[in-house]
């Protein structure tokens, strides 16, 4: 645990450095947040919109208009942060020198590390090493390396000749929805590669809270490079399979079912409520923080879930036409 401890903070120190000191003050003001919620300075008034609150309602405006509306409050300073983390095995996949648990680390530890400076709250439901690890919100440095080092810590293995279960990715927003006792702005960190179910949690957290789904992905996820025979295994449940990745057609295949199971993803986190944003294993993480910067400022702006439109996600390259048959 020490040697982790160590790793975590030469991490934060780096990220300090490179990252939070640029971020400073972009993500949140010294006195309030960016975030509109249930404060009591009035902010605005617009339209009811599905998802919304109904105890937010003005019932004056409503009754004079003929049509629901309302009231957007600037929260106070004081806030708390949690951070939901899906830490299963297919989190630890990269293609290349970067995995998808790396990216969610630094992300973490920047975000937590501005928030916790100002004196606001942040706590985690860790998910995949024991569903039931809660780090209740706290402000100090000491906790945001804390966090760091649990996340960092190797996963249990499973007993011998017991194959693993795929992960349920529902029961870590449930039971942070039980965690969480006041409305705050929640992270919700994962490459969703999960057992149906998770969507509805997802809404019910939505809700009640400002919920941002961070959706880690690799770009081989997406399209597979030829490399000929090779066996793959899922790092979830150690099922193997040899493929030929040469064969065009499989490739093919593969890059249509990908493209088909985005697809389905991205209208399940639309319909959650939530605002979306996504993490490559290549992304820039100064970049992709002050994408984060602008898609809650737009949220401001607008009053109601951004769902991750282009300009503000990670600019994917157009896929390659086919070979002519």
């Amino acid at each position: 645990m020490s040697a982790l401890a160590t790793d975590a903070d030469a991490l934060l120190r780096k990220l300090e450095w490179t990252v939070i000191r640029r971020l400073d003050g972009l993500l949140q003001g010294d006195y309030r947040t960016l975030f509109r919620g249930g404060g009591v300075d009035l902010a605005d008034l617009r339209e009811y919109q599905l998802h919304d609150d109904v105890r937010h309602i003005d019932w004056n405006v409503t009754a004079r208009l003929q049509t629901p509306y309302v009231r957007q409050f600037l929260e106070d300073r004081d806030m708390t942060a949690w951070f939901l983390l899906d830490l299963s095995g297919s989190v630890d996949f990269g293609s290349g020198d970067v995995t998808k648990l790396a990216v969610s680390s630094g992300f973490v530890a920047t975000l937590a590390r501005v928030i916790t400076r100002h004196g606001n709250r942040a706590g985690a439901v860790l998910y995949g090493q024991r569903v039931d690890t809660v780090l209740p919100p706290r402000t100090s440095r000491a906790h945001v390396l804390e966090l760091l080092a649990r996340m960092r810590m190797p996963r249990a293995q499973a007993a011998p000749g017991v194959r693993p279960a795929g992960t349920q990715l529902a029961e870590l927003l449930r039971m942070a929805d039980g965690v969480m006792t006041r409305r705050s702005l929640v992270f919700v960190v994962s490459d969703f590669i999960s057992a149906p179910g998770w969507a509805d949690a997802l809404a019910r957290l939505a809700r009640r809270h400002e919920v941002v789904a961070v959706r880690l992905w690799d770009p081989m996820e997406m399209a597979l490079p030829d490399v000929g025979l090779v066996t793959v295994e899922d790092a979830e449940t150690g099922e193997q399979l040899f493929i030929d990745a040469a064969d065009p057609a499989f490739r093919e295949r593969y890059a249509a079912i990908a493209e088909q199971q985005e697809a389905e993803l991205f209208e399940q986190l639309g319909r959650s409520g939530a605002d979306v944003i996504e993490l490559a294993t290549d992304d820039d993480l100064l970049q992709a923080l002050l994408r984060l910067s602008d898609l809650r400022r737009l949220r401001a702006r607008r009053g109601s879930p951004v769902r991750g439109p282009a300009s503000l996600q990670r600019a994917r390259p157009a896929p390659a036409a086919a070979p002519p048959a």
